[in-house]
């Protein structure tokens, strides 16, 4: 006979923290099933060959402003100070523009998102500085301005500013991250592009951010520790499941308790209705014998390049290993559903969500089943949102 009375599937933030929260405040004995050999989700990381501290499944950089999230998480781990800043790397268009960084072979690098030191070195020292206080006058209370605002000023050169930005920063990249053409990005997506009206260039403006000192992985791991939690890796979960008349069975017994499902929607019911649309990535890892490769943790390619960005992990860790570097190139293209393919983002739209609506409905039939996370809600959430989320969830079965 079962003896859980608690079940999970997926090792991710949604199912850890989950998993954590019934066991030491509810007094449940939950069993986590996951499928990959490995707790931790996408965010897993691991050393690679050459003793290089890797994320997998692509960079995840923790920030939030959510205060609860963020000392939850501190419970299971120490952090690393760290704040992300994200530069563009592509061709000059007038290579007798005098940026105000250093280019290489005909190439510029600004901050991403676009804020006043993009402007000098896209359009000169001396032009970027004039722009950037004509900007400053034009939004005097702002803190930042979007591409809609931009296009709307009745001043040419800083309207123009915002078509600069969407063609080098925006539209080529998102043509190459989501497989579209410029007429079928969304116009509404496009106008909240923004351009900062500082000379801040972190990537993100949390309170809180950083890496856990040791790891994701180890942080996972802790959160995991438990005596009433049971994990099983490389297990999978829909093969030991049965649906049916509202009712779950679990090993072929009745399964009463919470079952937390942060998988596809779709897959859980066979993808009865068909298969809801995703992306996913492709990584390129390469090791090279040199103490750095690029002066960032992240670099974008906006415009040229098959892949979207270039990611070095040890600036992200902070790890020192002199004489080895591991890079990692990402490609994303559309899922195709063959075996091993992960899939990344959902694809919003109006068909896809009425698409959703409908394994969304299935599931509501089945009074403990609780969808959970980016895949089983298919919407994007960052890691501090699930994690906010599993919080909520928990909180309501407790």
């Amino acid at each position: 006979m079962n003896h859980h009375d608690a079940l999970i599937i997926g090792a991710g933030y949604a199912g850890a923290v989950s998993a954590r929260r019934l066991a030491e405040d509810g007094g449940r004995n939950v069993l986590v099933l996951e499928r990959r050999g490995h707790v931790g989700g996408n965010a897993y990381d691991c050393l690679d060959d050459a003793g290089i501290l890797i994320h997998q499944y692509g960079p995840h950089i923790f920030h939030t402003n959510d205060r609860r999230v963020f000392d939850y998480l501190s419970r299971f781990t120490r952090w690393r100070r760290y704040q992300h800043k994200v530069i563009a790397n592509l061709p000059r268009d007038n290579p007798e523009v005098v940026p105000a960084g250093k280019t290489t072979d005909g190439r510029m690098f600004f901050p991403v998102p676009f804020n006043l030191d993009s402007m000098k070195s896209a359009f000169g020292m001396k032009e970027g500085e004039r722009l950037g206080r004509k900007l400053l006058d034009a939004c005097p209370a702002q803190s930042e301005v979007t591409i809609l605002e931009l296009r709307q000023n009745p001043d040419p050169e800083i309207a123009a500013i915002a078509d600069y930005v969407y063609e080098h920063v925006f539209v080529h990249y998102t043509m190459k991250q989501w497989g579209q053409t410029p007429e079928e990005i969304d116009p509404n997506t496009t106008a909240r592009v923004p351009v900062r009206l500082s000379q801040d260039d972190r990537y993100f403006q949390d309170a809180y951010q950083g890496m856990p000192l040791e790891g994701y992985t180890p942080m996972f791991e802790k959160m995991l520790d438990h005596p009433s939690i049971t994990v099983e890796l490389g297990t999978d979960a829909l093969k030991r499941l049965e649906l049916a008349d509202g009712g779950i069975k679990l090993d072929g017994e009745a399964f009463d308790g919470p079952v937390i499902y942060t998988g596809q929607a779709d897959e859980l019911f066979g993808f009865r209705f068909g298969p809801l649309p995703y992306r996913t990535l492709d990584f390129g890892f390469e090791t090279l014998p040199q103490d750095a490769f690029q002066t960032h943790g992240t670099v974008n390619y906006t415009v040229d390049q098959p892949y979207t960005r270039i990611t070095e992990f040890k600036h992200l860790t902070g790890q020192e290993k002199p004489g080895a570097t591991t890079i990692m190139k990402e490609y994303s293209r559309a899922c195709t559903g063959a075996e091993g393919e992960i899939p990344y983002y959902a694809i919003i739209n109006p068909e896809n969500n009425a698409l959703y609506a409908q394994y969304a409905a299935l599931a509501a039939q089945y009074p403990n089943l609780h969808l959970l996370g980016r895949l089983a809600e298919y919407k994007y959430y960052n890691m501090d949102a699930i994690a906010g989320k599993a919080l909520a969830l928990t909180d309501d079965l407790l």
